[in-house]
């Protein structure tokens, strides 16, 4: 295959850290002298031929995007369907990277990302155009198969596990004669991970979050009331963090608001203030709860050190795996060790990737069923292990962050709407 230009697009919810394996993937091209573009919003900026020339952008820009949360060149959610349904939809890309020489796609998402750079590597041969496509990873959900880690999960984990630490040393300071109970939700529709990883906030009996509600496990209302109530009468408060994706004993969510998102996901009412609120009706005690959301993906201030150095790596090998012939691969973290923690990068096939969910393991949860056992802290303590804080700005205070210029190259080809072809 003849060298050509490379294509890079983030997919899904950002990150705190997608922006390092961003400012790794650019870095990259420039060392080996490919020239490289962004999709703007993704892939339907991919679609549209809005391709941002990458080659505007500064040294300096570039290597602050390591440090910089959110997607610098814009995300969406929009999921290409199969090739019969989509396949007008896939041919367009396939005469948009014609049109420009991208030999390489570079996909930056998680399991349906996966799934759609491995139908644009297979619609690709099928037209015997020369792409090499590698799946980057990325989610804060860390439900990715094969890899040990997700790039963005260490990050959300450190955060939830400090702010369960620093909120319950809150609520234990008022908790005489004010809050009783503290309520925080979490991301993490099917797997617990995230949930999980507020289990480090504690290291002895007692110690918050007292109660962790899993998606894996099936929500026990008196079971769960009878530990409250216990917790609140032998510590004098308590902490409960709750993932969104908590279901009831038929498998429903708790929390369904009836109505899906673009990639066809429930989209959930919000579990946190329902328990909440279930705990002041049946025990009467005083109550807050929290819902960090974004903040929790986004808080780049507190990222992990780990993270930050793994989301770099795999945005590295993207490209030296793309400009070695690699197609339809994902480079993967695999670990070697946890004491010393060590892990290396390698390739996996997306075929064992795309549309595969990695659930908490059962031998993470504890008996009860609400906390984490000494292999899940095993587990997650290395990811959060190191601070990677970014610069801030001595006369205002606040980090500072990369502004980019996001200049598009000029258009090829016709107009494109994507109301145009519509799915089969």
């Amino acid at each position: 295959m003849s060298k050509g230009n490379l294509l890079y697009a983030q997919s899904g919810g950002v990150t705190a850290v997608i922006n390092a394996t961003a400012c790794a993937v650019i870095e990259t091209c420039r060392r080996q002298r490919i020239k490289a573009y962004a999709a703007r919003n993704g892939i339907l900026g991919a679609l549209r031929e809005e391709l941002i020339d990458l080659a505007k952008e500064d040294r300096a820009t570039i290597a602050a995007l390591r440090h910089t949360p959110g997607g610098a060149f814009g995300s969406c959610r929009f999921k290409l369907k199969s090739l019969d349904a989509d396949r007008a939809r896939y041919e367009r890309l396939i005469d948009v990277l014609r049109a420009h020489d991208i030999r390489y796609f570079l996909y930056n998402g998680g399991n349906d990302s996966a799934d759609t750079s491995l139908k644009i590597a297979q619609i690709a041969q099928a037209l015997g155009f020369p792409l090499h496509v590698i799946g980057v990873p990325k989610t804060v959900d860390n439900d990715l198969p094969v890899t040990d880690t997700c790039p963005g999960f260490g990050s959300v984990a450190k955060y939830t596990a400090v702010s369960v630490l620093e909120a319950s040393l809150d609520v234990a300071s008022m908790c005489e004669s004010s809050t009783k109970v503290f309520v925080m939700e979490v991301m993490g529709r099917h797997a617990g991970w995230i949930a999980a990883a507020a289990g480090l906030a504690g290291k002895r009996a007692d110690d918050p979050p007292h109660i962790i509600l899993f998606p894996e496990v099936a929500f026990n209302e008196a079971a769960f009331l009878a530990r409250v109530k216990a917790t609140v009468e032998r510590v004098g408060y308590c902490t409960v963090v709750v993932s969104e994706g908590l279901k009831n004993a038929d498998g429903k969510f708790l929390a369904e608001a009836g109505t899906t998102d673009a990639f066809g996901h429930t989209q959930l009412g919000g579990v946190g203030p329902l328990i909440a609120q279930l705990v002041k009706s049946k025990l009467g005690y005083k109550y807050h709860w929290a819902v960090p959301d974004y903040l929790q993906r986004s808080a780049r201030h507190l990222a992990s050190k780990v993270d930050a150095q793994q989301a770099y790596a795999v945005g590295k090998a993207a490209v030296e795996y793309a400009l070695a012939g690699k197609n339809a691969v994902m480079p993967v973290i695999k670990r070697i060790s946890n004491n010393p923690f060590k892990w290396k990068i390698e390739a996996a096939p997306l075929t064992k990737i795309a549309n595969i969910e990695k659930k908490l393991p059962k031998n993470y949860i504890s008996r009860d069923g609400f906390g984490i056992t000494a292999a899940a802290r095993a587990y997650l303590q290395p990811l959060i292990r190191g601070e990677d804080t970014p610069p801030y700005d001595a006369m205002t205070g606040l980090p500072k962050y990369a502004t980019l210029k996001l200049a598009l190259v000029k258009k090829k080809l016709p107009v494109y709407s994507i109301a145009d072809k519509k799915s089969g």
